[in-house]
């Protein structure tokens, strides 16, 4: 029996991790944007897998604000809450607020149901770039990368990047510098993030979503990160629409190629 369930252990990771091999997308970061790009990536029939640096994917929405695990939405987010199954209630100032458990639960359920491979515990650390393109990701398990463990990693090839991995743009910023490339941003590098302003900083989340470098895009708060905007908090709508509009720009992209 202890065999038995090994093998199906094992048959069943590396059968994904070879599957994934080859990708239109990989995801870098399974937090809100993260997972709403690669879920529509995956109803539009994308090989689109995430990778995850965390054993928990979902991000920031776990903890809501301050351990309090509740997160809130826009009005007009009510639509696509819906869709994912996410209950909500309506509350001072026309806002909805909903479960941060159960929102971060809906987005992995329905986001690997539609068919997107999502590797947890598992750190990007570096891209794969050719003929002024990035193009694949280099990825090693996350306590081999925290124990600064000196094991080569592997190399996942994709036709686009996608950096969905906060606040700092971590893997943006690391292209950037040892690439030496600019960047589509005013300056041509990182501008990091400013402090709260949350209206702003969920209009600019949205807005400055998209390509950055031709291979590379950013959503979520990766995008106020290299734009240089504002920060929200625990208010989620522009999470989910800038994953949304990677994904509408990633599809647009791989349609032409």
């Amino acid at each position: 029996m202890e065999t038995l369930i090994s093998r199906a252990i094992t048959g069943g990771f590396f059968s994904k991790l070879d599957a994934s091999m080859e990708l239109d997308v990989a995801v870098v970061g399974a937090g809100p944007s993260g997972l709403m790009a690669a879920l529509r990536l995956a109803q539009a029939r994308k090989r689109v897998a995430i990778f995850e640096r965390k054993l928990a994917p979902g991000g920031g929405i776990w903890g809501g604000a301050m351990l309090f695990n509740e997160v809130v939405f826009q009005p007009a987010l009510a639509g696509l809450l819906s869709e994912l199954g996410i209950r909500t209630e309506r509350v001072q100032g026309d806002l909805l607020r909903a479960d941060a458990v159960e929102v971060a639960s809906a987005l992995i359920y329905h986001t690997v149901h539609a068919g997107a491979v999502l590797f947890n515990a598992v750190t990007v650390e570096d891209v794969v770039f050719k003929n002024s393109r990035v193009a694949g990701v280099v990825v090693n398990w996350t306590p081999v990368n925290l124990e600064h463990m000196h094991v080569d990693p592997l190399v996942i090839c994709s036709k686009i990047v996608l950096d969905s991995g906060g606040h700092h743009a971590e893997l943006t910023a690391q292209v950037a510098r040892k690439a030496g490339i600019k960047l589509a941003t005013p300056t041509g590098g990182i501008m990091g993030e400013k402090p709260m302003w949350a209206e702003e900083g969920e209009r600019t989340t949205i807005e400055n979503t998209g390509q950055v470098y031709p291979g590379l895009y950013v959503s979520g708060m990766a995008v106020n990160g290299v734009y240089g905007s504002f920060r929200m908090g625990p208010i989620f709508g522009g999470m989910l629409l800038s994953g949304e509009k990677a994904a509408t720009l990633m599809i647009e992209e791989l349609g032409r190629a």
